[in-house]
Order: structure tokens, then sequence, then C-alpha cells
């Protein structure tokens, strides 16, 4: 259901050329240690006798290399998004004056993010199952999933609605509405899950799962108080 955030991607030439270099510094550095040490009838034969750095050089290449490693992972820690949502009634979004249930994205981190893609899940009542969830749509776009909420005879922009969010979207420190759904809506619809996927500046990709109904008051009677 609901996940944490966590990391699905990481930039290559960042990630992949820094781990590769620090392989690449450490095996010279061990070679160097052993050919310094071996014995001379040993180090006068192909292919022991060919000297890639000497001892020095070697070792400051490996401290060079996990420097660089620790400075991108600390860097990468630094611009990591924080990405929260929450939920809360308000008035002003449905027609006919009706309350509704709106969720709300938001990166508490200080650096930028941007979205990398959307994935939706819905999951219905069945009046046949005593009211708990039936069937299950597996990840889709919006459009499927509005669809699919629209099967059970609501109404989008009238009973619900999921915002479409494009790739490149900036994820703001403030709310960013992904999504609301009236009492009617509520009824129907048991589960919407939302998967989000955003670039940091590194360019590493951080996914979340989002519960947009958890702690949802399905029969909302006042809208919530204000967000300070």
């Amino acid at each position: 259901m609901e996940s944490a955030q966590r990391v699905v991607g990481k930039n290559r030439l960042f990630s992949r050329l820094v781990t590769t270099l620090v392989f690449v510094s450490m095996a010279l550095l061990c070679y160097s240690v052993w050919r310094e040490n071996a014995p001379a009838h040993l180090t006068r034969a192909w292919p022991w006798k060919l000297r890639l750095l000497d001892l020095q050089s070697a070792t400051t290449a490996a401290v060079g290399s996990l420097g660089a490693a620790l400075a991108r992972g600390q860097y990468a820690r630094a611009v990591r998004p924080a990405l929260g949502y929450h939920g809360r009634v308000v008035a002003g979004l449905a027609p006919d004056g009706r309350l509704t249930w709106a969720c709300y994205l938001i990166n508490a981190a200080q650096d930028v993010a941007v979205m990398d893609r959307v994935d939706y899940h819905v999951a219905r009542h069945s009046p046949d199952a005593g009211g708990r969830p039936a069937g299950t749509l597996r990840w889709s776009n919006r459009e499927e999933a509005m669809r699919l909420v629209a099967a059970r005879g609501l109404v989008a922009d009238t009973d619900f609605d999921l915002i479409h969010m494009g790739a490149g979207l900036p994820i703001p420190t403030q709310n960013l509405l992904i999504g609301w759904l009236t009492e009617a809506a509520m009824g129907e619809i048991d589960t919407v899950l939302v998967r989000v996927r955003v670039t940091d500046r590194v360019g590493d990709v951080h996914e979340r799962t989002i519960s947009m109904l958890k702690g949802a008051v399905r029969a909302p009677l006042r809208p919530g108080p204000p967000l300070t």
C-alpha cells in the first residue's frame, strides 16, 4: 500500500563513474603494494615487471577517488527531496458547495525536485462483498484511473478529480494538490494510491507511494482548520 520514500535510480554518469574510479584506484594500489614487496625475480618477469604507478601515486589516486565518492554521497543527501503529503476536508473544489477530501503533495527539502512520472492504483467497493475492496487496478496512468473511477457512476470534475501532473513539474514546498473526492466518490472508492517519482539535482530518482484516502473523513460536515 503506502510506502516510504526510496531511491529507485541513480545518475549513471555521477554514480557509476565514481564507483568505477574507486575500484580501479584500489586495484592499482593493491598491485603497487604487492609489486613493492614482491621478490625481485618475479618483478623481472612479464607481466609483473609492468609498473603502472609508484606506491605514492597509487595511494594518492585511491584517497582521491574515495574522497570523490564520499563527496558525491554527501551532496546527494544534501539535495535529497523530502516527499510528504497530507489530506484535509476543503470547500470550493466541487460544485454546489459540496465538501471534498483533498490530498496534497509537498517537498519539505530545501532543494528542487521535478516530477518524473505518476502512476495510479484504484480499488473499488463491491456491493456483493460487504463493502470490501473487490477488484483492483494495476499501476496505470491518470486517464485509465479516471475511467475506472467514472465507471462507478461518478462524474469527473463534479464528484472527483485526479490532477494532471506532467513530467518536469517542480514539486513546491507548499501544497501541490494531487486529487480530491466528494462523499459520493468515497462511498464508491475504497483506495486511491498515487506513486510519484521525482528527480533531484544530481539526477537520482526518488519514489514515494501515497494513499490519498488514508485517514479520510468520508462523511465531511465542515472544512478542516486552515493550515499555518
